[in-house]
């Protein structure tokens, strides 16, 4: 169960010139000529991996994955301080993603993402439905401002140890109550190196934290990262956390109508503890023709059963006629 397909290669790649000094990688695996499909990776600012490639069947799938701008093996790259961040924005990556579509000639593609992932999905199927033919969805997540707080500040009640020690990280002064993200923003812009690379350290600490019920201790999903990808997606998430991400609160559920025709599957851990199952729930009650798929013992990290059911979305809407 939940046995991914053989690894692929891509058949082509490339470097997109998205305008304001960017460019963005992008791959393509798979069947030339099979559905096509495009991957949203979470963070923000995690880069595409290659296991994403193997949850799509290659004979009949067309699969496009990128890096977002700032990260993986776009460019300028985030890690660098001198990279401006100004033109790094919600929408900046939902313009990408759309000329991404045409310059790789793509009428409508399936949209898979998760976590921060399903948040650009939706901004991007919101504001472009007649170009997106399915979308699914692991770990659904909205970045309202109500999510945000909940995984910076909320969840720390059942961490407290962890969560004292992650305020301890921000700068001197800095309130039980106050905003800790934009406090973590601030230092990682500052020109001190260390200052930098401590505030990395300590974020990450947390985010793991936060996933500790579920690898056991035994990995550290973004800690272990090598230091210039944790370093970008450190300054990209505190960048987009402390603006909202740009989007209005409760904007992707308000709008979630625009989705009407579009198929979709969410598919989300009870236990998750960074993005509890309620915003999924929302998402489900205010888009119609979504299906809500909850996997009792999983949580925001992907397990077997939660491959199943990925899986299983994919390869059924790989042989739906449309």
């Amino acid at each position: 169960m939940g046995e991914l397909y053989p690894p692929i290669e891509p058949y082509e790649t490339g470097m997109l010139d998205v305008g304001d000094g960017n460019l963005i990688y992008w791959e393509v695996c798979g069947n030339p000529d099979g559905k096509p499909a495009l991957v949203v990776h979470g963070g923000p600012g995690s880069g595409c991996g290659t296991s994403a490639r193997r949850y799509f069947d290659p004979n009949r799938y067309r699969v496009v994955l990128f890096d977002q701008r700032g990260c993986g093996r776009s460019t300028p790259h985030a890690s660098d301080p001198a990279t401006d961040m100004r033109c790094n924005t919600t929408w900046h990556l939902v313009a990408d993603m759309e000329r991404l579509r045409e310059h790789l000639g793509i009428d409508r593609w399936l949209l898979y993402g998760g976590s921060w992932g399903s948040t650009l999905v939706l901004a991007y199927a919101e504001q472009h439905p007649q170009h997106v033919s399915k979308i699914v969805i692991p770990s659904v997540t909205t970045t309202r401002q109500s999510e945000i707080n909940w995984l910076y500040r909320g969840v720390g009640r059942f961490f407290p140890v962890q969560w004292e020690r992650f305020l301890e990280g921000a700068p001197a002064g800095t309130p039980r109550d106050g905003d800790i993200v934009a406090a973590y923003a601030r230092l990682l812009g500052h020109p001190d190196t260390a200052v930098r690379e401590k505030a990395t350290a300590d974020w990450c600490a947390w985010e793991d934290a936060v996933l500790s019920g579920e690898t056991g201790g035994t990995f550290n999903p973004y800690g272990d990262r090598p230091p210039a990808a944790r370093l970008a997606f450190v300054r990209i998430c505190t960048h987009y956390f402390s603006h909202g991400a740009w989007l209005q609160e409760g904007v992707l559920l308000r709008e979630a109508g625009r989705l009407a025709g579009i198929p979709g599957v969410l598919i989300h851990g009870r236990l998750d503890m960074g993005g509890p199952l309620q915003t999924a729930w929302e998402l489900h009650r205010a888009w119609p023709n979504s299906e809500l798929i909850v996997v009792e013992s999983a949580g925001h990290l992907s397990t077997s059963a939660t491959r199943t059911h990925v899986l299983r979305a994919l390869d059924g809407f790989a042989a739906a006629e449309n």
